[in-house]
């Protein structure tokens, strides 16, 4: 096959432990799944139904790179999550095909435009422009689920220059990682190298440039970074 222009190389995440990597498909992200942070954004804290939006895979920094403060924002935010690599897809996933879908697992940054997200709201409009930017989505490498299990109630925090800002466990989340799989195969047909982005708890904030975070998911994963 001939193309008009070279392809896009293939976005890949580190699996740790090994030389291999794991190909990007799409990145999937979850809105208000902890109450508390629902609660310090002035929205509801119930279940209801999950928000999803999306980043291109291309929005993903790794291996510790620096991450540019992007233009258009005066109040660039954190958010902290797990997140969900996946090794099978499909639609309409019951709680048994989603649980067998996830390869492994891993904690990012979902960050945010969090003025041209106010601003958003306020007109009702998307929210690609304070959430889909270049290099809004931080990741850590992915850990294998057969070697570090089903983490149902690790603690996930964010330490900004050495400050303890966000910190919680994932058994508060409103829906669960298995739950988030199932609701979102009801609005799209996952499939292998799709990456999902769970959700944050409370103590999102703003970051600056020349700031250093570190993120952790139990004792496995780790994501870290500066603010350039």
């Amino acid at each position: 096959m001939e193309f008009v222009l070279p392809p896009p190389t293939v976005v890949a995440v580190p699996v740790a432990g090994t030389e291999a990597r794991f190909p990007v498909r799409r990145i999937y992200c979850v809105g208000r799944n902890y109450a508390d942070h629902a609660r310090e954004m002035g929205l509801s804290p119930e279940r209801g139904t999950p928000i999803f939006f999306a980043k291109p895979a291309d929005a993903l920094v790794l291996d510790g790179a620096d991450v540019p403060y992007p233009p258009g924002t005066a109040d660039l935010h954190h958010e902290v999550e797990m997140v969900l690599a996946l090794r099978a897809g499909g639609r309409d996933l019951d709680e048994d095909a989603a649980r067998a879908a996830i390869f492994g697992y891993g904690v990012g940054l979902d960050l945010t435009r969090r003025d041209q997200q106010a601003r958003l709201r306020k007109l009702g409009a998307p929210w690609e422009v304070a959430k889909s930017f270049d290099h809004s989505a931080p990741l850590s490498s992915l850990h294998p689920v057969e070697q570090v299990g089903e983490p149902t109630n690790a603690r996930l925090t964010l330490d900004v220059d050495g400050v303890r800002v966000q910190d919680d466990t994932l058994d508060r989340m409103l829906f669960s990682p298995v739950e988030v799989l199932v609701e979102l195969s009801k609005l799209f047909e996952l499939a292998p190298g799709d990456l999902v982005y769970t959700g944050t708890p409370a103590g999102v904030g703003p970051l600056a440039r020349g700031q250093r975070f570190v993120g952790r998911l139990g004792s496995f994963a780790v994501v870290e970074g500066r603010i350039v």
